[in-house]
């Protein structure tokens, strides 16, 4: 895959729910960016099973006609000249049956897990069936990701990401905190991972061994009690992605919860500030227990992981001295600047930038030339709220709005 640069859009969740205007909504969003010059688009995780879907706006791709509706916002996207990538992903224990009320008393069948709720949690899924995956519906698993892939190139695709961090499915394979499986996907980070490598295999097979497809590579932020997989686990991790065909690599410090450490920033206070998300969350979330619960994850999230540029900088930087495929940059990056001394120190080969992109669509286009002056976004994490509840990706800071 040839990209016409280095900059590229970082997945994040665009709204565009699962309807039949799908791609006209990725359309609206990315187009725009295109045409101001990125080099390359990954499109914000799309799941490959419709129950694993971790907010209302989220996209499936688990049928050959669901993917291939993308199609013409991928055609527009290529003729702007950018390249596009679909991140496939699965939420497994948080997906949204699990807090989302509608979603929940409608579910057909239980969470899918990796291993038993860890008993630190276990009052949080209270009432909440779960079921752990068997071998043979991992092998199972692994040919959704395998067929999402091949209808992906199908669409128009350049490649696929693996969306393994963030406290996703594959994160759950990944986190000593969630795996404890007693089988050939459980123990040591070798066997955890062996997801991967199977997910690449069969890519490999239904897609061709030369669709690009790449992965990220997680370290895990965990309170006091938890288990997790730090930073010589991700080394270690990068080499083995590297050894199996990944051809790319994003390192990514994250929490092992899905709270906004993954984003840092302000406190998402969206949830109960703003009147329309109020009440989607009211809807989400009728208990207060549960509406207690949401919100204070997202308190507790802002205030261990404070905003702080390029946070990513010592992961990928390392990454990038064991490997030989390219890696990804992402994680607070927001200058000119800030892209170019990445580049030009050899950190990394490609570098995102994500949310920007919601209060600002021509950024590229200022980056690119080499303009100076700050973002517009001031990470207040307003956004990151109607990700969750299903609503629109945009800027929903008034003050940045109203520049």
């Amino acid at each position: 895959m040839t990209v016409r640069n280095r900059l590229y859009r970082a997945p994040v969740l665009e709204g565009a729910g699962d309807g039949p205007d799908a791609a006209e909504s990725y359309a609206r969003q990315f187009v725009p960016n295109a045409r101001a010059g990125v080099g390359l688009i990954i499109q914000g995780s799309s799941c490959i099973l419709p129950e694993g879907r971790t907010s209302p706006g989220m996209t499936c791709v688990d049928t050959r006609e669901k993917t291939l509706r993308l199609a013409p916002m991928v055609d527009a996207v290529r003729a702007e000249g950018a390249a596009i990538m679909l991140q496939l992903g699965h939420g497994g224990l948080f997906a949204m049956e699990a807090w989302h009320e509608p979603y929940a008393s409608a579910r057909t069948g239980p969470l899918l897990a990796v291993s038993k709720v860890p008993v630190l949690m276990r009052p949080a899924f209270r009432g909440v069936p779960t079921h752990v995956l068997h071998t043979d519906e991992v092998y199972g698993l692994v040919n959704r990701y395998a067929n999402a892939a091949m209808w992906a190139r199908e669409a128009g695709y350049d490649g696929v990401q693996l969306g393994s961090a963030n406290a996703k499915l594959l994160d759950q394979f990944l986190s000593p905190l969630y795996n404890r499986r007693d089988d050939e996907f459980g123990g040591s980070l070798r066997n955890r991972a062996r997801i991967l490598e199977l997910i690449r295999a069969g890519i490999a097979e239904r897609a061709g061994p030369d669709f690009p497809c790449t992965v990220k590579v997680p370290v895990e932020v965990a309170p006091a009690g938890f288990r997790r997989s730090g930073h010589a686990d991700a080394l270690e991790l990068a080499r083995m992605v590297d050894a199996w065909g990944f051809d790319a690599v994003t390192p990514v410090e994250v929490s092992v919860f899905p709270d906004t450490t993954l984003s840092r920033g302000g406190t998402p206070d969206a949830l109960w500030t703003n009147p329309a998300m109020a009440e989607r969350l009211r809807v989400a979330a009728p208990t207060r227990r549960r509406r207690f619960t949401l919100t204070t994850g997202a308190r507790l999230g802002a205030r261990r992981a404070p905003f702080t540029p390029v946070w990513n900088r010592e992961l990928f930087t390392k990454v990038r001295s064991v490997v030989s495929v390219p890696v990804f940059a992402v994680g607070g990056i927001r200058t000119a600047a800030e892209v170019n001394e990445i580049l030009d120190a050899g950190a990394a080969d490609m570098v995102g930038i994500g949310r920007p992109f919601y209060a600002e669509p021509e950024l590229p286009a200022r980056i690119l030339t080499g303009d100076q002056g700050p973002t517009r976004c001031v990470n207040s994490n307003k956004c990151v709220a109607a990700q969750m509840l299903g609503m629109r990706g945009l800027c929903y800071n008034p003050a940045v709005r109203g520049r």
